[in-house]
């Protein structure tokens, strides 16, 4: 609604997963680089966590969009899946006519057939589940019994896991180890960065057709950031609400009012941890400090006396 008013193409802060708008930060980088010198290792699992809103999803389907030819993949955005279902997808997902009536083990034997034509052909194999941290045991045991395919040289194929941190939990359990000491590449995403959050605001304010000028006053960015804790889906929730607010208003410049405004209306967005917490904590620090002190004093005068 607010498009024509601050003179944009398309509404700069929506929440789909849409790589035009990518933000190669320090952490999507990183992670980048992880996947990347993994995938030249040719075997293993690979993991990828991060906190709800850190963009997983949409460093999940850059990975894919930017491999070569020479892969293939399959991507899982759902994980709720019995085992026969997780290999009808996979097969599914890499071109392959599954019969739906097929058993666990027949599917099992024409992803084997398949995958070693495909490594006959000099084609890699890449399956990326999203949200694996709901994924059912059985379904994680499936996943494991799929990476055993290999040749004598070499694995058929790769499994990339991105998913919350609850996913390390899950695999910490006794039951799963045999998964866990398979995994030989992790990262775990930050979130941004107080000097790279200006740059992403501007970078999908650009792509967005925005023609320069600051949209967005410094105020309301530090506010923003602050109340965000630099997780990208809360900036992108408080910087659409703030355009909102503004538009509303009649306002061509959001300012800190209009921001204040969208973090009442945002659950998750808190100003008050992010402000006080680190000083209310090196206060208790401190204190704690000199309350040891002064029972060390207590002691040292009463044997003294």
């Amino acid at each position: 609604m607010y498009k024509e008013h601050f003179k944009l193409r398309e509404p700069p802060f929506s929440l789909t997963p849409d790589t035009s708008y990518y933000f190669n930060h320090s952490g999507h980088q990183e992670a980048l680089n992880v996947l990347l010198v993994a995938l030249r290792t040719g075997e293993g699992f690979i993991k990828i966590t991060g906190e709800v809103g850190t963009g997983k999803t949409l460093l999940c389907r850059k990975f894919l969009n930017a491999l070569e030819e020479n892969f293939a993949s399959a991507y899982l955005p759902n994980p709720l899946l019995a085992p026969q279902e997780l290999l009808q997808e996979v097969a599914r997902e890499l071109g392959l006519e599954a019969p739906d009536a097929a058993s666990s083990p027949q599917l099992l034997q024409l992803l084997t057939t398949h995958l070693l034509q495909f490594s006959a052909r000099g084609q890699r194999v890449v399956i990326c589940i999203d949200e694996a941290q709901a994924m059912p045991e059985e379904s994680l045991e499936a996943l494991r019994l799929l990476s055993n395919l290999e040749t004598e040289k070499s694995k058929l194929l790769q499994i990339i896991l991105f998913g919350q941190p609850e996913l390390n939990e899950r695999l910490a359990q006794r039951s799963l180890r045999q998964l866990l000491q398979r995994i030989t590449f992790s990262y775990h995403l930050q979130p941004l960065e107080r000097e790279e959050f200006d740059a992403y605001v501007n970078h999908r304010l650009l792509i967005a057709g925005h023609q320069g000028g600051n949209l967005f006053r410094p105020q309301a960015l530090k506010t923003i950031y602050r109340a965000s804790h630099g997780i990208p889906r809360l900036v992108n929730i408080l910087c659409h609400k703030a355009l909102m607010v503004a538009y509303g208003q009649g306002g061509r410049v959001v300012d800190k009012g209009q921001v204040l405004a969208a973090v009442r209306d945002t659950a998750g967005a808190d100003l008050v941890a992010n402000r006080w917490g680190g000083r209310w904590s090196y206060w208790l620090l401190g204190l704690l400090g000199v309350t040891q002190v002064a029972l060390l004093l207590f002691y040292l005068l009463r044997d003294s006396s």
